[in-house]
């Protein structure tokens, strides 16, 4: 286990390190009452935004059990966190039921439509730019979030979908304060939010970006909340929501002044009608006596995660720099399998149980070498035909994944866990706002790979009729002698893997408290020529190390944005988000201890 003292320091750089780089948002953190910790009993809730964190809260402290406290956070973050979340867009759902142990999960991914093929994103026979992809109806698949809302609560909740969605539309009626956050996010996106009116009028007032302090309402989404919460889902999935939806993806309504090429989805009524929530069992795998659960493809998260602890469980290091090179490479080799074995498992033949084989992570635990990096692109291996350090045929390149997304965990006094994902793709989705509805479209088809990525490689995640694209997205519930011990996730696109596989470590591993995991410095391996890192990180002294032993790596801002919490042995719950990435993190709990 590292040593905690090692540790104190490398925290304290990388807090003082983003806030310098960002003091605008520490200030925010402080100025809209976030707390990144809280500790206390009755059940806990922590999501990205304070808001959405109180709506959970208020179910909790009505009597309401973890899923129903997930649904109403997450109602409130499509009002709070749009260009993230909302029932335009899709996620994954885990869930721990104290009364029989077991951990189930909801795939709510977005589907292509049924006439969808693989040359969706094709024309004149090239792929279209990507930006010209994103920012269009063809981009958009049908919405899963309104649909695993309902089947968790009617699964696993007490209240009813209009009960936990009356927090969220007091929150769109009323309207939330705009932070710095939403201000950046905003600004990303003024240009194409400008070229369609609907969009226009809600996220740039007058024409232009939300102050800072403002407080922006969402009428339209509240009273489409309310339909939902009346009619039920049914409303967007039969009735006149996805009737406005299919009209509008089908049509993009883009200002003619724009000259702006939207084009037209192929998403329709029957595509809508026959979407599925898809129950099914987690992945796991046994991590130093732990249980670690989390979601089976179509995401490829639970898979890739799980075979990267396989790898790091094959050994173990105490010296810091060796334990971050083993971490690196462990990403790196579960990443090269991920690329070329996993997508929807519907369409494809994914081997998830042989990626998951603790006898398969040994046989690729060989290939890290102690004082060396390895090359990426590095080549997968074969879970069907394990043989120790060896690969099997060419490298397949990691495909773009868009940076947004928000996670949310919540807990109970009865010992329930939720920890769910949910996304609207990149920040901002389509850019795509639903006239009269107050929500955003999703660009999850994006998520797809236009073409093979390596020419003569089947390619998993290729579009297709009714088909799920891939995902990284990896809510993670982890128990202890069969009880709840910690749940986490991350927004972050391909980069939720590894904050997730970083923040499990940093805690079993590691000797640091959840705190000190989430706001610890990231680095992201994903089988690239260059590891991903965080100023913060590069600037300890493991990372000279690193490079010396061959490891490239470049600077990004910041990676991630976790939350979670822990039961701690006296039965009280830990609920931890970010100090300082993304402006701040909102944790909390029923009746506070300290």
């Amino acid at each position: 286990m590292r040593p905690l003292v090692r540790l104190v320091p490398a925290l304290a750089l990388v807090t003082g390190l983003l806030c310098t780089a960002a003091p605008a948002q520490a200030d925010q953190a402080a100025a809209t009452g976030k707390q990144p910790e809280a500790v206390g009993w009755g059940g806990a809730v922590t999501s990205v935004d304070a808001d959405a964190t109180a709506a959970g809260l208020e179910v909790l402290r009505r009597g309401g059990n973890a899923v129903d406290a997930a649904v109403a956070t997450a109602a409130a973050l499509g009002v709070t966190e749009p260009y993230s979340a909302g029932i335009g867009g899709g996620g994954y759902f885990v869930h721990y039921d104290a009364r029989t142990g077991k951990v189930t999960t909801l795939d709510g991914r977005e589907t292509a439509s049924r006439t969808a093929d693989s040359s969706l994103f094709l024309e004149n026979g090239k792929p279209l730019a990507f930006n010209d992809a994103v920012t269009s109806g063809l981009s958009i698949g049908v919405p899963g979030t309104a649909a695993t809302w309902e089947q968790a609560l009617r699964r696993w909740g007490s209240r009813d979908l209009a009960d936990v969605l009356k927090p969220a539309e007091r929150i769109a009626d009323r309207g939330f304060t705009v932070d710095q956050t939403f201000q950046d996010q905003t600004a990303l996106n003024q240009a194409r939010f400008q070229d369609f009116p609907a969009t226009r009028a809600l996220f740039l007032p007058n024409g232009k970006l939300p102050a800072v302090g403002s407080t922006l309402r969402n009428p339209d989404l509240a009273a489409t909340y309310r339909e939902l919460g009346r009619k039920g889902t049914d409303a967007l999935y039969r009735g006149p929501i996805g009737a406005d939806i299919v009209r509008t993806l089908q049509h993009p309504p883009v200002d003619p002044a724009s000259g702006r090429n939207a084009r037209p989805g192929k998403v329709d009524a029957a595509d809508l009608a026959a979407y599925r929530v898809k129950q099914q069992d987690p992945t796991h795998v046994d991590y130093r006596g732990l249980d670690v659960y989390g979601i089976a493809p179509s995401s490829s998260g639970g898979t890739t995660v799980g075979e990267a602890l396989n790898i790091l469980g094959a050994g173990s290091s105490a010296d810091p720099v060796q334990y971050d090179h083993r971490f690196l490479e462990a990403s790196r080799i579960a990443f090269a399998d991920r690329n070329r074995w996993v997508g929807d498992p519907s369409f494809v033949q994914v081997p998830t149980r042989q990626l998951l084989d603790p006898a398969y992570g040994a046989s690729r635990a060989c290939l890290i070498d102690p004082k060396h990096a390895l090359t990426s692109p590095l080549a997968p291996g074969d879970p069907y035909h394990p043989a120790a350090c060896a690969s099997s045929g060419q490298p397949v390149a990691e495909p773009y994944e868009g940076l947004s997304t928000t996670h949310l965990t919540v807990a109970d006094r009865w010992g329930n866990v939720v920890a769910y994902t949910l996304t609207i793709e990149q920040t901002g989705g389509s850019g795509i706002t639903v006239p009269g509805r107050g929500f955003l479209l999703n660009n999850e088809l994006t998520d797809f790979n236009f073409t093979p990525l390596t020419p003569g490689v089947p390619d998993p995640n290729l579009p297709g009729p009714g088909k799920r694209p891939r995902s990284s997205i990896s809510p993670t519930i982890v128990l202890k002698d069969g009880k709840p011990y910690l749940a986490v996730g991350s927004p972050g696109g391909a980069t939720i893997i590894t904050t997730v596989l970083q923040v499990l470590t940093g805690r079993i591993d590691r000797g640091l408290t959840l705190e000190q995991a989430i706001a610890a410095p990231r680095a992201s391996q994903r089988n690239t020529a260059a590891t991903q890192a965080e100023p913060a990180f590069l600037a300890s002294p493991e990372a000279a190390q690193l490079q010396a032993m061959g490891h490239v790596f470049s600077s990004t801002p910041e990676i991630g944005a976790a939350t979670g919490i822990e039961r701690l042995p006296d039965g009280r719950w830990l609920a931890a988000a970010e100090p300082v990435r993304r402006g701040g993190g909102s944790a909390a709990v029923v009746h506070p201890s300290r």
